[in-house]
C-alpha cells in the first residue's frame, strides 16, 4: 500500500475521536442546562472545559457518567453511545472521574479508599476485601495485585507512605490527591477531572498542573478537565471548550479562546451598558 496508504490510515484514525459529543441537550424544568453542545476529545489530548458558574460543565460530566439522562443528542466513547450504558458499567468501559466535592469514605484508610476504584476488576465483594485487610492471608492473587496497583498510584500522586492513614483529618490537598489516585487505579482511557484545583493553594495548583501533564504523558491518558482556575486550564490544555448558559460559545487553543470576544464578555461582562 506504501506511504499513501499509511497516510490514509492515519487520517482515518485521526478522524475518529475518543469521545464525540453531538448536539447534547438537557433541561431541568424550564431551564436549559445544555443546549445542543457538540465537540470532540481526541485520544492522548488534554481538553479544558470552562465557563462561568451555571454554564453546564458539571452537568455534562454527570451525563457522561450516567447520573443524568440527556433529553436529546448523543455522547459516543470509542464509537459507542454512552446514553444507553448503565451507570455501573461506565468505569469498565474505560472512563473514571473525580468530583467537584471530595467524595471519600472518611473513616477508612487512604489505601482502602483508593482500592474502591479497583472494585470493577475484582470478583470478590469489595466490602469483604476491605474488611479483610491487606494483610489477610486469604487474599487472592488478583486482590494482592489490586493492593500493589493502589500503592503504585499513591506513589504516583505523591502520597507514598499515606496508605495506612485514616482519611478523616488529612489536609484538603491530600484528600484531592487520594480521590485522584482512586480514579487512576481504575486504569481508564479517559480521565474526567471536575474542578481539581478547587480549594488548593497557589503552590498546590502549580503542582497539580505538573501532575496532570505527567498523567497525560506517562500514563498515556486522555484528560477532560472542568475548571474555574483559568491559569491552570490555559497552561495544560491542548484545546479549550467554553460554555455559557448551557451553550458552547468558543472552542480552540488556549490563545484563541483567551482572545475570543464572546469569552471575554462571558467572564468580564460587556462594556456596552456603561
Amino acid at each position: 500500500m506504501g506511504i499513501g496508504g499509511a497516510v490514509e490510515r492515519n487520517m482515518s484514525a485521526e478522524a475518529e475521536p475518543l469521545l464525540a459529543v453531538d448536539e447534547l441537550t438537557i433541561r431541568f424544568g424550564g431551564i436549559v442546562a445544555l443546549d445542543r453542545v457538540s465537540f470532540d476529545v481526541h485520544e492522548g489530548s488534554i481538553l479544558g472545559l470552562i465557563g462561568p458558574n451555571g454554564a453546564g460543565k458539571t452537568t455534562f460530566f454527570n451525563i457522561l457518567t450516567r447520573l443524568y439522562r440527556a433529553d436529546s443528542g448523543d455522547v459516543r466513547f470509542q464509537g459507542r453511545s454512552l446514553l444507553r450504558v448503565p451507570a455501573h458499567e461506565i468505569v469498565s468501559l474505560g472512563i473514571a472521574r473525580t468530583f467537584q466535592n471530595v467524595e471519600l469514605c472518611m473513616r477508612m484508610t487512604v489505601l482502602d479508599n483508593v482500592l474502591l476504584g479497583y472494585h470493577h476488576k475484582l470478583a470478590t465483594n469489595p466490602a469483604y476485601f476491605l474488611l479483610a485487610g491487606v494483610g489477610w492471608p486469604g487474599l487472592s492473587g488478583a486482590e494482592r495485585r489490586a493492593v500493589a496497583e493502589a500503592e503504585e498510584m499513591l506513589e504516583f500522586v505523591g502520597l507514598s507512605g499515606f496508605g495506612s492513614r485514616v482519611v478523616q483529618g488529612l489536609p484538603f490537598g491530600v484528600l484531592k490527591a487520594v480521590e485522584l489516585a482512586r480514579a487512576l487505579v481504575a486504569r481508564p482511557r479517559l480521565l474526567l477531572l471536575d474542578e481539581p484545583a478547587g480549594g488548593l493553594s497557589a503552590t498546590e495548583v502549580a503542582e497539580l498542573g505538573r501532575l496532570i501533564k505527567r498523567i497525560n504523558r506517562d500514563l498515556k491518558l486522555t484528560v477532560l478537565v472542568v475548571e474555574h482556575h483559568m491559569n491552570l486550564v490555559m497552561a495544560i490544555s491542548d484545546k479549550v471548550v467554553v460554555l455559557d448558559f448551557g451553550s458552547k460559545i468558543a472552542e480552540g487553543t488556549a490563545r484563541e479562546v483567551q482572545a475570543d470576544k464572546a469569552v471575554i464578555e462571558a467572564y468580564l461582562g460587556s462594556d456596552e451598558d456603561d
